[in-house]
């Protein structure tokens, strides 16, 4: 019976759900375009009231608060510092919004007006939302709202009536607390998402050395029906010395082929060719729906562990994969590299490389197993080296080497 197909351009184009990576990605851009529109839409009023501050405040303000604006969306929409970008926004908000009274200098103007500070309040929230975890995003939710609402009943801030005062407080409140809501509840979803997808790829990793031991099993099986029973029956059949001398021969292939079977299914304190890790990362690369650039070099004469191999080619697979799901970019843009080098006599040293969006290696949750258990403590625990260096928009490095310290002699 045929085996099933497990192959990963299967699973990768079935792929449909949406990771937290995307759900950030989303919120960050949304976040940069609407501070861009709430921004555009409160100059003329940050003009007019520019005139009620003292001398050389309002530009200042104006040019904090649009200048925060402007990298934040440069941050969104290039993928890079947006967490740092949102926070600095979020601040420079809070600080004029508490300033805001101490620079009017002629409350009465601003008499029945509402301070233009209150147009990007819920761009503020969001930002804080997009920058600090839950507890801290929802004290910001409250205490900004809160105190534009005590703002707002000063003579500088329009000398509301606290009834306006509270519902313009509670309008902002609640607003930032459906943003916080919505984004909470949809990096949860995206976080299940993406352990969800982490043990799949555990477990498609596990079936398939299952099913390639099984392969190789039934291939032994099959050398020891066709050449060791054949020798044997021959041998017994033999009457002349031609068919001895033929025996004989048969023998002495069996006994070759057996040989060659034993380093291809190895046991685990044997050592095999890098040749055989070669083959099964090639075979790997070929099931991936991106491509990759295989080169290969020294792999003449290099004997690893099986179980090294084992690990290197888990670890390698792993980091194609990660190239696969999340080193997006423009269509036909990003390059994916897999160079194996071999380190006579017995080393070996893995670069995946691609020209991708990149990450920052620092911000990845400790639950997030695909670099941590599946690639770092993978090598680590069979005295390999593992190093991943990326940056946001700088692509993805990915080495491994064994034994450690090899890798500086590749």
């Amino acid at each position: 019976m045929p085996a099933p197909d497990r192959r990963p351009d299967r699973l990768f184009r079935s792929r449909g759900a949406v990771g937290r990576a995307q759900v950030e990605t989303v919120t960050a851009r949304a976040l940069g375009a609407f501070g861009v529109v709430f921004g555009a839409q409160t100059v003329p009023s940050a003009v007019e009231q520019a005139n009620f501050l003292a001398n050389g405040a309002g530009v200042a303000m104006m040019a904090g608060l649009y200048g925060a604006i402007a990298a934040l969306a440069a941050a969104a929409f290039t993928r890079t510092a947006v967490r740092a970008a949102a926070l600095v926004f979020a601040g420079v908000y809070a600080l004029a919004l508490l300033a805001w009274p101490l620079l009017v200098v002629d409350p009465a103007a601003m008499a029945g007006q509402t301070p233009w500070l209150y147009y990007l309040c819920t761009v503020a929230t969001t930002a804080a939302v997009v920058a600090l975890p839950v507890a801290p995003a929802a004290a910001y939710t409250t205490a900004v709202p809160a105190a534009y609402g005590v703002v707002r009943l000063t003579a500088a801030g329009g000398g509301a009536s606290p009834l306006i005062a509270v519902l313009d407080t509670m309008y902002a409140v609640i607003l930032g607390g459906v943003v916080l809501v919505i984004v909470t509840m949809l990096r949860q979803a995206a976080s299940a998402v993406d352990a969800a997808q982490e043990a799949a790829l555990e477990r498609y990793d596990a079936v398939a050395r299952e099913h390639a031991n099984e392969a190789e099993r039934v291939k032994v099986d099959a050398l020891v029906h066709d050449s060791v029973l054949t020798t044997l029956l021959a041998a017994a059949a033999a009457r002349t010395p031609a068919e001895r001398a033929l025996a004989g021969r048969m023998a002495a292939d069996a006994v070759r082929r057996l040989d060659e079977a034993a380093v291809e299914v190895p046991g685990s304190d044997d050592r095999v060719p890098l040749e055989v890790l070669v083959r099964r990362l090639r075979s790997g690369v070929e099931g991936f729906a991106a491509p990759f650039i295989v080169d290969v070099e020294g792999v003449d004469g290099v004997e690893l562990p099986v179980a090294v191999v084992d690990a290197l080619s888990s670890a390698a697979m792993q980091a194609m994969v990660n190239s696969v799901q999340h080193a997006d970019g423009p269509i036909g843009r990003v390059r994916r590299e897999l160079l194996i080098s071999g380190v006579a006599p017995g080393g070996c040293v893995i670069r995946v490389r691609d020209n991708g969006a990149g990450f920052d290696p620092d911000a990845v949750p400790a639950s997030r197993l695909g670099l941590r258990v599946s690639i770092d403590e993978r090598m680590t625990g069979e005295g390999g080296f593992a190093r991943v260096e990326s940056g946001p928009g700088q692509g993805t490095r990915v080495t491994l080497a064994w034994p450690a310290g090899v890798e500086g002699r590749a």
